[in-house]
């Protein structure tokens, strides 16, 4: 008997000690503390439509006049401050360099209201006006900071991601460019918006192997919840901008260079470009995850691998860097 107890128990903390292990491989995150930038963060709410809505913001040392305003939403039960740190802080790096203000608004209950109809949060649920909320907050900064409001871009990780579609879609005229991460276009069967069908720059980043949303398409899944429906494939995704920007058939492929040797993934890309054209561009992490690419950091791995191919922030504000003068916006 003494020895099926001591058997029992030595499953039993082998069991504890690999569920820890577990934990520690699938869940958690490599840790990094802010840089030391010279900007500051700025903090802020505002009553709109009977909720009290936040976000912070940083605020280059060097800001441009007139500056760009490059809004940055956080995924499914998430926050402005956790987007700020799951990036890496490198959209207030990139704003160091560029000028521009990082802004980091807050969901409604941690979650954006989207473009797909059956999503069970409350944002979805209730009907938030997110797009109402955010151009209120433009107008804001606009007043307060000199934001140009023709140099407004969106991005967006996931549910961030898809909110950075419904601003192009209903608001075009708000934004001048957005980048969806780890985000497809909803399906027709499971589309709730209602499309201007203008033509706006368009960058998606996605992952082939992001276990959450299906690079090919299909039923976005999140620990079992599949609430939030069908979405078409990254490929479709990027056609459907490309088509509205007037471009006809596929882009200009392209294989990214290898910066990190010993990552498995690797990049490649589709672009349409043109004169007095929106420039669209697919950004394919083969073998990437749901995850926003760093050259250092990984995120969960539950959500698959981070590449370190390329630092999403940069690739991303590289691109919106060079839409005013690609589609003759004024600076």
């Amino acid at each position: 008997m003494r020895r099926f107890v001591k058997a029992v128990i030595v499953i039993v903390l082998a069991a504890l000690i690999g569920a820890v292990l577990a934990w520690w491989w699938y869940l958690r995150a490599d840790p990094m503390d802010a840089p030391a930038l010279p900007g500051r963060v700025e903090t802020g709410s505002m009553e709109y439509q009977g909720h009290t809505r936040s976000w912070l913001a940083y605020v280059p040392a060097a800001v441009s006049e007139a500056p760009a305003l490059v809004i940055v939403m956080h995924g499914s039960m998430g926050t402005g401050e956790q987007m700020r740190s799951l990036t890496r802080y490198g959209f207030d790096v990139a704003a160091e360099r560029g000028g521009f203000i990082a802004l980091y608004p807050d969901g409604y209950e941690q979650h954006w209201n989207d473009c797909r109809a059956g999503a069970n949060y409350l944002a979805n649920t209730l009907n938030i006006d997110d797009v109402g909320f955010l151009r209120a907050l433009v107008r804001q900064l606009a007043a307060e900071k000199g934001v140009d409001p023709a140099r407004v871009f969106a991005t967006g990780l996931s549910n961030g991601g898809q909110m950075a579609y419904r601003l192009a879609l209903e608001a075009p005229e708000m934004v001048a460019g957005i980048a969806a991460v780890a985000a497809n276009l909803p399906a027709a069967s499971n589309f709730d918006c209602e499309p201007s069908e203008q033509a706006v720059a368009t960058l998606v980043m996605n992952g082939t192997e992001d276990p959450v949303n299906p690079y090919r398409g299909g039923v976005v899944e999140i620990f079992g919840d599949t609430s939030r429906g069908e979405v078409l494939s990254a490929t479709a995704t990027a056609a459907y901008w490309a088509g509205l920007a007037g471009y006809s058939g596929g882009g200009e492929s392209r294989v990214w260079p290898r910066r990190a040797p010993d990552d498995a993934t690797s990049v490649e890309s589709m672009e349409w470009a043109g004169a007095g054209r929106a420039p669209v561009s697919l950004v394919t992490i083969v073998g990437g995850g749901h995850t926003v690419p760093s050259p250092v950091f990984n995120l969960p791995r539950i959500l698959g691998p981070t590449s370190h191919q390329l630092d999403g922030p940069e690739v991303i504000w590289d691109f919106f860097s060079k839409v005013p003068e690609r589609v003759g916006l004024s600076r």
